[in-house]
């Protein structure tokens, strides 16, 4: 039902997103030893935990040498969304896993940007960038990210965003870097409300100038901060396949999904870090359908939010919505047919 839906995602790590398959390619072409156990007896990423997980996510993430490895990834995982439908997606750059392997600021960005033109030549996709730091790294850090992201400007960084460990540190400590971003212009983002509790998303949003929320999934804690999500049109990035790998939630009927949803909150679908979490955004719009019930033209409005929330420019905005805009018309026609039912009737090639 849904393969035939334009889809959008507002939050993906790029370093994350490269699966076992690419990983070893490029540590072949660098010289790299993987870690023996980084992949499990099915060939997919081998982690218990939150804390194994971020440990084989910087295993991974240490085979990325080259502006070109980048580039790769990036053009995998957008050439994957576009198969499945996707028609824009925001992607999270860590200039600081860059930096590890010692890749600089403009040739980490130049890499993926290849990556993005030539999906775009290709399939026709549309993809930007929001840097982040790293929560973990601390305040300091988080700063020099945000000067360098100022100093270097590029047509496809759109947003500054932060991720990590939320137990560490307090969303205030980082305002000084959210602010000189916000100051230049830039919308931000962070990560709040998936490890941590409510606490976490009612913290930054009172200290951080954040119009989206990572996760936020934990707000479904509290009614009253649901109500001030709703009220200030915040958009959640939720991430289900996500929640569930990581034992946020047991299962999809624990998952506060529709909760949110009925609250009033801007809610849209993504992949977090797809490979390591067995998911990819089709696969998200596929399980919001089958596991929570989201009809083709839910679905289509999921699409349309993450679209108007994004931090693209208003003429691709309004380019992208104008065809969603189209496609719920058609969808909501008294003589239309469902999507599902138009591909049926497709002949075969």
């Amino acid at each position: 039902m849904t393969a035939a839906l334009p889809k959008a995602e507002l939050h993906c790590h790029i370093e994350g997103a490269a699966p076992p398959r690419l990983v070893r390619q490029l540590a072949a072409r660098n010289g790299i030893a993987l870690h023996a156990n980084l992949f499990d007896g099915d060939d997919r990423f081998a982690w218990r935990d939150f804390s194994g997980f971020l440990d084989a996510y910087d295993r991974a993430s240490a085979c990325i040498r080259t502006a070109d490895d980048y580039r790769d990834i990036m053009y995998n995982y957008l050439a994957d969304c576009a198969r499945e439908g996707a028609v824009y997606v925001e992607v999270f750059s860590s200039p600081d896993h860059a930096a590890t392997t010692g890749i600089g600021y403009a040739d980490h960005l130049r890499g993926l940007a290849a990556g993005i033109d030539a999906a775009a030549a290709e399939f026709g996709i549309v993809s930007r960038i929001i840097v982040t730091c790293v929560r973990h790294l601390g305040p300091e850090r988080a700063l020099d990210v945000a000067r360098a992201m100022l100093a270097e400007p590029h047509p496809y960084v759109v947003g500054f965003g932060m991720g990590g460990d939320e137990q560490r540190y307090r969303p205030a400590d980082f305002a000084p870097a959210f602010r000189l971003v916000a100051d230049a212009g830039y919308p931000c983002t962070v990560h709040a409300g998936e490890m941590a509790g409510p606490d976490s998303v009612r913290e930054a949003l009172a200290a951080l100038p954040v119009s989206r929320i990572g996760h936020g999934v934990r707000a479904s804690e509290d009614t009253r901060l649901l109500d001030e999500i709703a009220r200030r049109s915040i958009v959640l990035e939720v991430c289900p396949g996500s929640n569930l790998a990581l034992g946020v939630y047991a299962d999809t009927a624990a998952h506060p999904f529709l909760r949110l949803r009925e609250a009033g909150c801007r809610v849209t679908l993504n992949s977090d870090d797809p490979p390591f979490f067995g998911t990819s955004i089709g696969k998200e719009y596929a399980d919001a359908a089958s596991r929570f019930g989201m009809g083709e033209a839910d679905l289509l409005h999921i699409t349309r939010t993450a679209i108007a929330g994004s931090f693209a420019d208003t003429a691709t905005k309004n380019r992208l919505l104008a065809r969603i805009a189209k496609q719920l018309d058609e969808f909501t026609s008294p003589t239309a047919t469902s999507l599902s039912d138009q591909s049926k009737r497709r002949p075969l090639s």
